[in-house]
């Protein structure tokens, strides 16, 4: 691949990023009333972060089986009001002690 068609792509790529921010101030001028596209508007970050983070959780151990039992855990003691880095520290630690008794 040569360097014009990555400068090609980056530009493609700042374009595109661009007219998705910048249509909907163009094209919305009025305040948005409908509370069903509001609470879908309201929601979409938060599916976002949870659609990228949810598999690294998973796979960024050495065995899905830590992951998964690290996101139960973690799941379980934020429902019971944890912070958030309470819930980063037990999680690691669950991640830790299982690989270190499952994968050996």
């Amino acid at each position: 691949m040569n360097n014009l068609n990555v400068y090609i792509y980056i530009l493609l790529a700042g374009g595109v990023s661009f007219l998705i921010r910048a249509l909907p101030s163009v094209l919305i001028r009025k305040p948005i009333k409908n509370q069903f596209i509001k609470s879908f508007l309201f929601y979409v970050p938060y599916v976002t972060l949870a659609a990228m983070t949810f598999p690294a959780i998973i796979e960024a151990t050495q065995s899905p089986i830590a992951g998964i039992i690290a996101l139960i855990v973690g799941i379980i003691i934020s429902w019971f009001g944890a912070g958030l880095l309470p819930v980063a520290c037990v999680s690691c630690l669950i991640v830790f002690v299982t690989e270190l008794f499952l994968v050996h």
